[in-house]
C-alpha cells in the first residue's frame, strides 16, 4: 500500500514543481525574470571553498598548518585525474552531462524509496546538488532543505560549466579525519599528491565520501576497500575499464600512511599568526581606522571585521613565508632547557638577524604550548638598566658628543623627592662614562637623562614605538626602567638593532612574505628605515657594550671567539633579569622572571640570562 501511495506522490509531486517553476516564471515575467530572482536571491558568481594555509620556515619547510574550519587544498581541473572524475560521475550521478542540476528520474526513485520507509533514507542528489549542500546549505534531512537544494543546485549549472562543478565538487568533498577535498584527503592517508597515486588507491579514496563514517579507512578498512572494489566493478560494467584491469586494480594492496598534522615551533607559529593580523590590518588601511576611531564601539566594530578579513585570508589557501632559521630557534630552546632549571622561574628570548631586520627565532617560555600566553611578545615587563642605551645614553651622545671618557658624578642624587641608588648603595664619586656604563651605575644615568631633558630622551625613545610607553612614563625613573608596564621581549630586542644599523632603526618583522598557491605576493612589509642617531653615536654606544661583556656586567655572556656587545638589565627588589646582546649579525635579547613578579636575586651570581645568550650565540 506504501508503494502505492510513493508512486501516487512522485505522480503529483514533480509537476507540481515543475509548473510552481513555470508559474513563478511567468508571475514575475512582467517585473522581472525567474533568472534574475534567483540570481538576487541566490549568490554564486564565485564559488571559493575554504582552504588550509601554510607557514613555512626560511628554508621552505612548513612547520604549520592553518586548516579551520578546513583542511583542504584545491586542485585545478587539470590536476584532477580523468580516472577519479569518471569513478564519481558513474557512482554518484550517471547522468550528469546531462541534467541541469536534479534528475527527476533519481528524486522519484528517492521518493518511492523513502515513503516506503518512513522516513527520508535516500535524497537523489546529483553531484550539482551535493555541491550546492556543501557550499551553501547543510545536512538537514528535510524536504524544505530539499528543495533550496534543488534551487541552488539550478543556478550552479547556469553559472558553471560542467568541468567546473566536478573540480569543485572533487575539491568540496568530505573524506573523514579532517580531509576536504581528493588532495587533502590523498596526504593525509597516503602522504602523496594526488597525481601521485595508482589508479586503485584513487578508487580506495573515492568509496569514501559516500558516507565518510561508515567507510573510514582508519576504523573501518575491510568496509572501505570492499567499497572501493565495488566501485572498479561499476567501471567494468559500463565499460570504461576492461575485466583483467579491475582484476589488477582489485588485487593491488593498499598500505595507508596517516600524516600527522605539522605543527613545529610553536612559539615561533603563534606570533607569526598574530603578526600576519597586524600585516593586514596594516596593508589594507584597519590600522589607520582604528587610529581615527572616535569610540570604543567604533574601535570594536573595525576590529571584528579586521578578524573576519584574517580568517578570509586563512581560508583562501595562503603560503605565509618566514625568516625562521630553525637551527637557532632549536639552540634557543635547548639554552632554556640546560640553563634554566628552576622551578616557576619562567623566560624568553628573540633572535634578530639584524642584517635583513627578520626575526629568525623566539622563546615564548620554557615548555610553550601553542596560543598559551607568549613571553617573547606578550608579556610587559620592566626593562631595568637594559634601558640606558637607548633612552639616556644614546641620547646624550647625540645632543653632547661627549667622548666616553667624559666624567659623570656617581654618588647619590635627588630631585624632587625622587633619590635613586647605585646597587648597593655604592657611592663613586666622579667617573668617566665608561664606568658608569660598564659597571651599569644607576645616578650617573639619572643625571644624564636630567641633563639633556626628559622630553628629549623620550623624542628618541619615540622612534622604536613600544606599544605601552606613555606620558605617564615621562620622568627621571625611566632612565633606570620605571616604567609603568615596560616593553616586551622582542620589543626591546628589536630597539637594540639600531645599534648595528648605524643608527637606523627598522622593526623587526618574522613575515617574509604572503603569497596565493600561485606564487603572486599578497602581503609583505614594506616598513621605512627612520634615522634615530648618527653613526659617531651608535659607535660609541656599542663600544660601551662591547666593553661592557669584555670587562663589566656581563662578563658571564663573553663568547670564546668572535664579536659580543650588550648590556645588562636587572629591575628593583630583582624581579627581572635582562640581557640584550649583539653580535656581527644577530641581535639577541633573553628575559627571566617569574610571571608574577617577585624578588628572585638569587640568581643573581648565576646570571642565567647571560648563559642562555652565550649558548644561542656560540653556535653550533
Amino acid at each position: 500500500m506504501r508503494t502505492l501511495a510513493g508512486y501516487f506522490m512522485i505522480a503529483a509531486l514533480i509537476p507540481c514543481f515543475l509548473l510552481l517553476i513555470l508559474a513563478t516564471g511567468t508571475e514575475v515575467n512582467g517585473v522581472r525574470s525567474l533568472h534574475e530572482v534567483l540570481d538576487d536571491k541566490i549568490h554564486i558568481k564565485d564559488i571559493s571553498l575554504p582552504q588550509a594555509s601554510y607557514i613555512k620556515a626560511k628554508n621552505g619547510k612548513i612547520i604549520s598548518e592553518i586548516n579551520q574550519p578546513y583542511n583542504r587544498i584545491n586542485l585545478e581541473n587539470e590536476e584532477i585525474p580523468p580516472f577519479l572524475k569518471n569513478l564519481f560521475i558513474i557512482s554518484e550521478d550517471q547522468h550528469f552531462y546531462n541534467h541541469s542540476g536534479f534528475d527527476l528520474a533519481s528524486i522519484g526513485r528517492a521518493l518511492a524509496i523513502n515513503i516506503q520507509s518512513n522516513n527520508i533514507e535516500q535524497g537523489g542528489s546529483t553531484i550539482t546538488q551535493q555541491l550546492a549542500r556543501n557550499l551553501f546549505l547543510n545536512n538537514e534531512k528535510s524536504y524544505n532543505r530539499k528543495l533550496s537544494e534543488l534551487l541552488y543546485a539550478y543556478e550552479i549549472e547556469r553559472k558553471l560549466t560542467k568541468d567546473e562543478i566536478l573540480k569543485q565538487y572533487i575539491n568540496a568533498i568530505y573524506f573523514q579525519n579532517g580531509a576536504y577535498g581528493i588532495e587533502a584527503a590523498s596526504q593525509f592517508y597516503f602522504q602523496k599528491q594526488t597525481i601521485e597515486l595508482s589508479k586503485a588507491e584513487l578508487a580506495f579514496l573515492a568509496a569514501i565520501p559516500n558516507n565518510p563514517t561508515l567507510y573510514n579507512p582508519v576504523g573501518h578498512f575491510e568496509q572501505t576497500k570492499a567499497r572501493q572494489e565495488r566501485l572498479i566493478d561499476q567501471l567494468t560494467a559500463h565499460q570504461m575499464i576492461k575485466a583483467d584491469e579491475a582484476d589488477q586494480l582489485k588485487k593491488e594492496p593498499i598500505q595507508l600512511n596517516i600524516r600527522n598534522r605539522i605543527e613545529l615551533y610553536p612559539d615561533y607559529v603563534t606570533y607569526v599568526e598574530s603578526e600576519l593580523r597586524e600585516l593586514i590590518s596594516t596593508q589594507e588601511g584597519y590600522t589607520q581606522k582604528l587610529l581615527a576611531a572616535k569610540t570604543d564601539q567604533e574601535k570594536d566594530t573595525i576590529s571584528l571585521k579586521l578578524n573576519e578579513r584574517l580568517k578570509e585570508v586563512e581560508a583562501s589557501g595562503v603560503m605565509i613565508e618566514t625568516a625562521l632559521d630553525m637551527t637557532i630557534q632549536e639552540r634557543a630552546k635547548q639554552a632554556f632547557t640546560q640553563n634554566l632549571p628552576y622551578p616557576e622561574i619562567e623566560g624568553a628570548a628573540a633572535v634578530i638577524d639584524h642584517t635583513t631586520h627578520q626575526l629568525v627565532a623566539l622563546i615564548g617560555g620554557k615548555q610553550y604550548k601553542k596560543h598559551d600566553f607568549n613571553r617573547g611578545f606578550q608579556a610587559f615587563r620592566q626593562p631595568g638598566s637594559a634601558i640606558k642605551p637607548l633612552l639616556v645614553y644614546g641620547p646624550y651622545f647625540e645632543r653632547t658628543r661627549a667622548s666616553l671618557s667624559t666624567k659623570i658624578n656617581a654618588n647619590s642624587f635627588c630631585k624632587n623627592g625622587y633619590c635613586p641608588q647605585n646597587y648597593g648603595g655604592g657611592k663613586y664619586g666622579f667617573v668617566t662614562i665608561e664606568q658608569a656604563f660598564i659597571n651599569s651605575y644607576n645616578t650617573p644615568a639619572v643625571r644624564i637623562l636630567d641633563s639633556i631633558g626628559i622630553a628629549n630622551g623620550f623624542q628618541d625613545l619615540a622612534k622604536f614605538h613600544f606599544s605601552k610607553v606613555s606620558k605617564q612614563d615621562y620622568n627621571l625613573a625611566a632612565a633606570i626602567g620605571g616604567f609603568s608596564y615596560g616593553m616586551t621581549p622582542l620589543e626591546l630586542t628589536s630597539a637594540y638593532t639600531v645599534f648595528a644599523n648605524d643608527g637606523a632603526f627598522q622593526p623587526a618583522r618574522a613575515i617574509v612574505k604572503v603569497t596565493n598557491r600561485q606564487g603572486d605576493i599578497l602581503y609583505s612589509w614594506k616598513d621605512p628605515k627612520v634615522q634615530v642617531w648618527s653613526k659617531e653615536t651608535t659607535d660609541k654606544v656599542m663600544t660601551l657594550m662591547r666593553k661592557t661583556v669584555q670587562s663589566g656586567t656581563a662578563r658571564k655572556a663573553r663568547l670564546s671567539s668572535g664579536y659580543a656587545a650588550g648590556k645588562t638589565g636587572t629591575t628593583n627588589d630583582y624581579k627581572d633579569y635582562w640581557f640584550i646582546g649583539l653580535t656581527d649579525q644577530y641581535t639577541a635579547g633573553v628575559w627571566i622572571g617569574k610571571d608574577t613578579p617577585v624578588n628572585i636575586q638569587y640568581l643573581q651570581d648565576a646570571a642565567p640570562q647571560q648563559l642562555i645568550w652565550k649558548q644561542i650565540m656560540s653556535g653550533p
